[in-house]
């Protein structure tokens, strides 16, 4: 059984950590298989959003699973190795294949550690089990995240949150993780994967050119000037203006036939 899994229904692909024996953590063939599974799905035209979660009930992932990748680290540490990591990142969207403008939804299902936390972080829209933890452990192993997790904890939740967990070492549940913004809503275990469809639902019911480019503009403003900023969205926003469907969707607004008007409702 590959130790990552990826799978399409409709126009959703569903990406799985499946290493539950060791809490899915990634390992140096994990990671490989990864890298090739999401640029898989970038370049599908066939699959438009994603959601991954962890195989079984206990861990979304562990994160890098260190009998394997600290060896490796170790034995090839010089001062390239750095270097060499910034293309790399961990399982492929903490970094190299972070720009992929296709929705990924992360369906954490139980702990979210290390690594397994940066994978999270990486994803547009967490949605948590009650049963989710999220952690950062690695000041307890001597070092710290590497692959993204200090900075989009800091982007996503604010410094406050980041050295709480970042420098305790402690952990937080699903409940917290939402009040600090981690996560977007927490539902019972046994509908994460329907909440996740939910949400995968409400993205298709869009035109995905305007999805792709909002997420874009979001990436491309975090950290620019004001002025930077406001000049990129005119950019971007005023160019959906030529994006061949938008006569047609809002020739539907016109005729009142959409089905997004205010206080109406849409499935």
């Amino acid at each position: 059984m590959p130790k990552a899994l990826y799978e399409k229904r409709g126009r959703i692909a569903y990406v799985t950590f499946n290493r539950p024996e060791a809490m899915n953590a990634i390992d140096l063939e994990m990671h490989e298989l990864l890298k090739q599974i999401w640029a898989e799905f970038r370049d599908d035209d066939e699959a438009d959003v994603a959601i991954v979660t962890g195989a079984g009930d206990e861990a979304f992932c562990a994160g890098a699973d260190l009998k394997t990748h600290l060896p490796y680290w170790v034995e090839h540490a010089d001062a390239m190795l750095p270097r060499r990591k910034i293309e790399d990142g961990l399982g492929g969207i903490t970094r190299g294949l972070h720009r992929i403008y296709k929705p990924i939804i992360a369906a954490v299902n139980g702990w979210a550690l290390a690594g397994g936390l940066e994978n999270a972080l990486a994803c547009d829209i967490r949605i948590a089990s009650k049963r989710a933890q999220f952690g950062s452990f690695e000041v307890r192993r001597g070092f710290h995240h590497g692959d993204g997790g200090i900075v989009r904890l800091v982007n996503i939740c604010g410094t406050g949150l980041a050295l709480e967990m970042l420098l305790t070492g402690e952990p937080i549940d699903a409940e917290r993780a939402r009040q600090a913004n981690m996560v977007s809503k927490v539902v019972p275990h046994e509908t994460l994967m329907e909440e996740a469809e939910k949400v995968a639902a409400q993205i298709l019911r869009n035109d995905q050119w305007a999805v792709r480019s909002a997420k874009e503009t979001i990436f491309n403003v975090i950290g620019r000037p004001l002025e930077d900023q406001l000049a990129y969205e005119a950019f971007t926003g005023y160019t959906g203006a030529a994006n061949p469907p938008v006569r047609q969707l809002l020739g539907r607004f016109y005729d009142k036939t959409d089905e997004g008007r205010a206080g109406k409702g849409r499935p």
